[in-house]
């Protein structure tokens, strides 16, 4: 069985989906056809991953719900292609979130769906992704949070892709269903415009059905145990530093992660991110790893 994954807070759980941005399809005239715009593609993704650093430090929930949009808000996206010539295939993604907040409470339910095509038209992707996150806000510092999780891959059948009267052993280990449900309190230590500190702790359930279940109507029902801290602290205008720990127990192993962030901005146009990320998990035969990571931002 591959280790069990709880999804630990509501940065991590909504980072799962987001709304892409739109671009023209060619920045110069003739620059599909010369290979420009692929390139162009390529930079703004690496463009999008830095910012990505940079993002996950700022916490949207860092000081509470207040910064939050009230109401009902959402958006969805659909993006499709068919190709035919050399190669035979298809894609198809529908993504899309639906977010209500009032207070005491903020709910976000997500979905996710992929279908592909490899080049001699056989179904190379299949999978269905639904999240749902919630908090309820008793007082300024008392709340309690949900989370959910269910994925479904329909490729993991047991059989062959190509012919579904083979037997496919590999897919055996796969997962085809993997649902989580999980809830508990969480309480800011500290919040104010210097330091935020919060902390949570929780109880899930996991639900998962592997390839080789698949053929027997089997499954597995796993409970696991989780605790967070999310530590902001400003240390001048310029600088601030952030500190993420999960700690996650269940049936199958246990998982510890921190990562440690110092963000700079060194003027209007220059901004750097320096991070150091380790996680520990307790069946691996090297049970430590650490990155170290730097995002650097500069405009002019």
């Amino acid at each position: 069985m591959k280790k069990i994954a709880l999804l630990s807070s509501t940065a991590v759980i909504l980072a799962g989906l987001s709304v892409p941005a739109f671009a023209q399809s060619e920045i110069a005239t003739g620059a599909n056809a010369a290979g420009i715009s692929a390139v162009d593609d390529r930079i703004s993704d690496i463009e999008d991953d830095v910012q990505d650093d940079f993002d996950r430090s700022s916490d949207a929930d860092r000081f509470g719900p207040a910064s939050r949009r009230q109401g009902l808000s959402g958006s969805m996206s659909l993006a499709y292609s068919g190709r035919t010539g050399n190669v035979e295939n298809q894609d198809l993604t529908l993504a899309g979130r639906v977010s209500y907040n009032t207070d005491p409470i903020n709910q976000t339910l997500g979905i996710s769906i992929e279908y592909g095509e490899d080049d001699d038209g056989n179904k190379d992707t299949e999978e269905t992704n639904v999240i749902y996150d919630a908090q309820y806000y008793f007082n300024d510092s008392l709340y309690a949070f949900a989370l959910g999780r269910f994925t479904v891959d329909g490729l993991v059948d047991g059989y062959d892709n190509s012919d579904d009267s083979v037997r496919d052993t590999d897919e055996d280990e796969d997962l085809r269903l993997d649902g989580f449900l999980g809830f508990g309190p969480g309480y800011r230590i500290v919040n104010n415009d210097l330091t935020a500190w919060r902390v949570q702790a929780g109880v899930g359930v996991r639900y998962t059905q592997t390839g080789a279940q698949h053929m027997t109507d089997d499954s597995e029902t796993e409970v696991g145990y989780i605790l967070s801290s999310r530590f902001y602290r400003k240390l001048n205008e310029n600088v601030f530093l952030t500190n993420d720990t999960d700690f996650l127990s269940s049936d199958v192993n246990d998982v510890i992660t921190n990562e440690f962030g110092v963000n700079v901005r060194m003027s209007d146009s220059l901004s750097t991110r320096i991070s150091y990320l380790t996680e520990y998990q307790s069946d691996r035969a090297v049970r430590t790893d650490n990155t170290l990571g730097l995002a650097v931002v500069y405009g002019f």
